[in-house]
């Protein structure tokens, strides 16, 4: 069985537009073995990529009135690396930006080849957006994303090459002997999670023929798939998961850096598991009952005087002891200790999947001025669509939308997480296709019977791009719909 972790990197230029679908792929085979010995080495890095805090456009809503003003938490780079220990090996860096940039990865891919020559290539580094509109923008390399931004900024985009590049050496680094369990079966229930994502375009999705419509339980993908790392010596070390939600959950007035619902629920879960995770049994100072051994359970009353407590110890005949344990050696509690201080931190991602029309703000679309909800069909308040905006869980407040999402997404990993037990076998392999989308020829079928093949042309930017969406309406009165 293939899995599979799709970028979709959509580039235009005024000539044609090619669009590269670079999938990360395990071959796989699923085992319902819960712990056998490793097939790969595994690591696992993780490093700050915030960028300029101010003065700066942010990346995402096309708003060139949302300049960076503040910092709500900052963003990271997350590297995971999977490698066969004599074969093949593929680097997965998930991103707390909007996308990925053709320019930012070649740019990475040139630093990793001078550090480690063609270990790590664009063949098998595949780096993805968490699709968050709240950071830092102008690292891209077309006209049509620099828009906004004034131009490219420099600092956005060194900021991301050197992140990505640290977090990726950090994982490499950290190469260790590990096993990999997928989960998307919570055990009472499946993967699904309700309660993070609506349509945000459902009368669209109702033209779609009822044949197709029946193939799916809701409008959008509500499934959540998990891999969990656990390194032969210290256990869990990471995650991450597909799950599809858009990054919308903070406004286009937001002017604050922000990794928005996903980036939270990244900072929950490390953050969880660095409160909660398997401690090393090294460290531990319990006896065999779990409880400390310390003087005062032992004698629970110290006495003043010191002769009848001797006089009391040389009256008990002395045992003839046993060995000391692990738990009990002071050498062997220090050496845990410093053992423990090498242990790789828990690294955490959660990933951007099929989010096309898939909206975090869950409440629905509602107009501004009368808190009516917006027209069904064209997104409108009054004939107008700049007046409809959705509301997230939170409402009014985005951050508290942010925290909500976030911790939906948060929680359903845990749990996926936890009952993790279907450990992934095989090969380690990638794949790339090229496609040019301005040459493909398409089979129509014509009213009276009959078909003819047509070709694809290059790419326009049309009225549903100029309409926006009920996270972000358009401008120049625009709709949703429109096709005159």
């Amino acid at each position: 069985m293939e899995l599979l972790a799709s970028i979709h990197c959509y580039f235009w230029s005024p000539s044609r537009t090619i669009c590269l679908w670079m999938s990360l792929v395990l071959l796989l085979q699923y085992s319902k073995t819960v712990v056998s010995k490793s097939d790969y080495l595994i690591g696992l890095g993780s490093y700050d990529i915030t960028g300029p805090a101010a003065d700066v456009n942010m990346m995402g809503y096309a708003n060139a009135e949302q300049i960076a003003s503040g910092i709500h938490f900052r963003l990271r780079a997350r590297s995971f690396i999977v490698a066969e220990p004599q074969g093949k090996r593929v680097v997965f860096v998930n991103l707390d930006a909007c996308m990925a940039s053709q320019l930012v990865t070649i740019k990475v891919i040139e630093r990793l080849k001078a550090r480690y020559g063609e270990l790590y290539t664009e063949h098998n580094v595949a780096i993805s957006g968490i699709h968050t509109h709240a950071g830092p923008g102008g690292y891209l390399q077309y006209v049509v994303y620099l828009i906004t931004s004034l131009g490219f900024v420099r600092q956005s985009f060194d900021v991301l090459v050197d992140g990505i590049e640290k977090s990726i050496i950090q994982a490499h680094e950290n190469l260790r002997p590990g096993s990999i369990f997928v989960n998307k079966d919570s055990g009472f229930s499946t993967g699904e999670l309700l309660d993070a994502s609506v349509n945000r375009s459902p009368s669209a999705y109702l033209n779609n023929p009822a044949s197709e419509r029946r193939k799916h339980k809701y409008d959008v993908d509500k499934e959540m798939t998990l891999l969990k790392f656990v390194d032969d010596q210290w256990g869990p070390v990471g995650s991450f998961n597909w799950f599809a939600t858009h990054g919308t959950s903070m406004s286009r007035t937001n002017s604050l850096i922000s990794g928005d619902n996903k980036g939270a629920a990244a900072r929950f879960m490390e953050d969880w598991f660095e409160k909660n995770g398997i401690k090393s049994s090294d460290t531990n100072e319990s006896g065999s009952d779990g409880l400390p051994r310390r003087v005062s359970n032992i004698i629970p009353n110290i006495h003043d005087d010191n002769n009848k407590l001797l006089e009391l110890a040389a009256s008990f005949r002395s045992s003839p002891g046993s060995p000391a344990t692990q738990t009990m050696s002071v050498a062997r509690r220090v050496r845990g200790a410093v053992k423990q201080a090498e242990k790789p931190g828990f690294v955490s991602a959660f990933c951007q999947t099929n989010c096309g029309d898939v909206s975090p703000n869950v409440l629905g679309a509602f107009c501004t001025d009368t808190g009516l909800p917006c027209d069904f069909n064209h997104s409108t308040c009054g004939g107008k669509n700049e007046l409809c905006y959705g509301r997230g869980p939170g409402y009014p407040d985005e951050f508290e939308s942010t925290r909500i999402i976030g911790e939906r997404q948060f929680r359903k990993a845990v749990d996926l997480f936890e009952k993790a037990s279907e450990q992934l076998k095989g090969e380690v392999d990638y794949r790339h296709t090229y496609i040019d989308f301005s040459q493909l020829e398409v089979t129509l079928t014509k009213v009276g019977g009959g078909s003819e093949v047509v070709k694809t042309c290059p790419a326009a930017m049309g009225f549903a791009f100029a309409a926006g969406t009920t996270d972000g309406p358009g401008a120049f009165d625009f709709k949703q719909g429109d096709d005159q």
